[in-house]
Formats: C-alpha cells, sequence, structure tokens
C-alpha cells in the first residue's frame, strides 16, 4: 500500500495592515498601506443616496491580452503623436490602463480612446493624459513636487501622475466615482497618491500651495481658487471655455509678478461642475 503524501509547510499569515492616521479635514481614501486617511467634513447632505457608478472588474482581467506589450505599443503610438518626456512615457508605461476600466471594455484599455466609465464621465484618451502630464512637466528633469487633480474619475490620470509627482492629492464630486476610483487603486501600492472627495471647484486649500495643479473638467473661466492654491513657479493644465464657446486646453503658469495664460489646441472634456452629490 502507497503511503499517503506528506503535507507541505502551511503558508505564512497575511498581515493586517496598519490602520491610516487621522489627517486633512476632507474624506480621504488613501488606496496603499501606509498613506493618510482624512477625516469627512463633506458638504454633502447627510440623506443623500449616491448613485453607484459601474463596479469595475477584479484587477487580473487580462486573461488572453499581454498587457505590457499592449502597454509599449501604447508609449510608442504616442511618441509618434508628439509625446517626449522620458518620465511622462515611463509613467504611462507604467500604469495599466485596463485596470480602470469596466470589464465589457477591456480589450478597448490600449486604444486611443476615450472610454466611458459610469455616472456620465470618461477616462481621458492616452493621448490626452500624457500630453496635459508633459505640460505640467515641461522644463523639467526632477519630479514634480505636490500635486492637486481635479477630477479624479476611475483614477487613471491620478495614477499615472503619482509616478512623475512627490505627493498627489486628487479631487472627485461624485460618491459612486470617488468610490470606485478607490477600489482601482487599492492594490497598486501607490503610498504618494490621496483620495478627496468633494468640491473640486474649490480646490483643496490645506494642501497648498501646489507646484502643479491639472483638471479633468471644463468650465467657463479657470476658478480663481485654483490659481490662488498654485505656488510660485507653479503650472496649471485644465481645458476652459474661450473664444466663441470653444473648450480649449489653458496653461496658466504663475510667477512672482502675476500669472501668464497660453490657450493651446481645442479639447473636449466633461463640463466643471460645483458641489457633491
Amino acid at each position: 500500500m502507497k503511503k499517503p503524501p506528506t503535507p507541505g509547510p502551511r503558508a505564512p499569515a497575511t498581515k493586517t495592515p496598519a490602520r491610516p492616521r487621522p489627517g486633512f479635514p476632507v474624506q480621504l481614501a488613501a488606496p496603499a498601506q501606509g498613506a493618510p486617511a482624512r477625516k469627512n467634513n463633506s458638504a454633502a447632505p447627510a440623506h443623500a443616496k449616491p448613485t453607484a457608478a459601474p463596479r469595475s472588474a477584479p484587477t487580473a482581467k487580462l486573461v488572453d491580452m499581454d498587457s505590457r506589450a499592449l502597454r509599449a505599443a501604447m508609449v510608442r503610438k504616442l511618441q509618434a503623436q508628439g509625446v517626449s518626456h522620458p518620465a511622462v512615457l515611463a509613467a504611462m508605461g507604467a500604469v495599466e490602463r485596463h485596470r480602470f476600466v469596466d470589464t465589457a471594455l477591456v480589450n478597448q484599455a490600449y486604444e486611443d480612446t476615450s472610454l466611458p466609465i459610469g455616472l456620465g464621465q470618461t477616462i481621458s484618451k492616452p493621448n490626452v493624459v500624457a500630453r496635459m502630464i508633459e505640460l505640467l512637466c515641461e522644463g523639467r528633469t526632477e519630479k514634480l513636487g505636490r500635486v492637486l487633480e481635479i477630477g479624479t474619475g476611475c483614477g487613471y490620470q491620478a495614477a499615472v501622475l503619482s509616478q512623475v509627482s512627490r505627493e498627489v492629492y486628487t479631487m472627485e464630486r461624485l460618491r459612486g466615482l470617488h468610490e470606485k476610483a478607490r477600489e482601482n487603486v487599492r492594490g497598486l501600492r501607490l503610498a504618494n497618491l490621496h483620495l478627496l472627495f468633494g468640491d473640486g471647484m474649490l480646490g483643496f486649500a490645506q494642501g497648498a500651495p501646489y507646484a502643479a495643479i491639472i483638471a479633468a473638467a471644463g468650465g467657463e473661466a479657470i476658478p480663481q481658487a485654483w490659481i490662488d492654491q498654485l505656488a510660485v513657479g507653479g503650472r496649471l493644465v485644465a481645458p476652459a471655455v474661450t473664444g466663441v464657446g470653444q473648450q480649449h486646453l489653458v496653461v496658466i503658469d504663475k510667477t512672482a509678478t502675476g500669472v501668464r495664460k497660453t490657450v493651446l489646441e481645442p479639447v473636449l472634456f466633461v463640463p466643471l461642475k460645483s458641489g457633491v452629490a
């Protein structure tokens, strides 16, 4: 009679991560272990029941797709389109975009197209993300300092920003998307990325001044609060309506003597709105 096989050693138990410590008075969902937590002083009414955004698929969505090869191909396309900053290209190649889109759209994750993420919002085209972040990094060889992003969405652009910045605060006004982004980045161990729920038009004064501010929604004008929270020597990149009702990409550089505004190419972003929902 054969002897029964000897059982192998038991796998070590997984340690429960330490609870994050409290900090700024805005709800902060820190996805990575060790990132600071924030209290919730949101202006959202207590009785309001937010509409849930579609849930993202599990982390390992690409079963039959080689994500690394697809990301490399995406980066080559970005280079052909004119993106040249080494740190930006490296960040675009490092962040797995398929983690941030829903299951039904995963096969389009690395195409140069915007995709719906629920609640009437979209994930921007890779070219637009790379273009805007490259504008923030223009002329710099070192990482950006503290960055504020308005409009977290699904969290993809925030994850890319975390690769080129020392610290990123990203704010979302729609609770359903805020929760979705928190799920998307939870396993990425981005200790320098902090997710805030609140009114992005007000910025986040507790973290100011910022070396850079970037927005993923466009209004009639750049809110004064953003300019006030931008550090001297800092740069702001956002869509805004200029001329005869056309959205353009706008760059604002803040100097010791004032601000300099540069209007670039036409773009099409979701409208910038105030309040939370």
